[in-house]
């Protein structure tokens, strides 16, 4: 129902770009690629911190929280009661 448009559909976009923009019209363009062009490299940019931190193998982990180190020695002794 709703897909890309046609190319009638392209003409009268181009129109009235045409008729509301006038002479801006490829300053218009030119910004708005620039814009496209700065949002690729963000993603681009998010995508590859992303790849890099998955990536990575800590060699160790540290925590500083108190509490979780007791709730883990709790789940060690727990483990190796169970195991008998």
């Amino acid at each position: 129902m709703f897909g890309m448009p046609g190319g009638i559909e392209w003409i009268i976009i181009l129109i009235v770009a045409l008729l509301i923009f006038g002479k801006r019209l490829p300053e218009v363009m030119k910004s708005l690629g620039k814009g496209i062009v700065e949002f690729k490299k963000g993603v681009k940019g998010v995508e590859d911190e992303v790849e890099d931190s998955v990536s990575k193998k800590p060699d160790k982990l540290e925590t500083t929280d108190k509490k979780h180190d007791k709730i883990e020695m709790n789940d060690k002794k727990n483990i190796e009661e169970m195991k008998g």
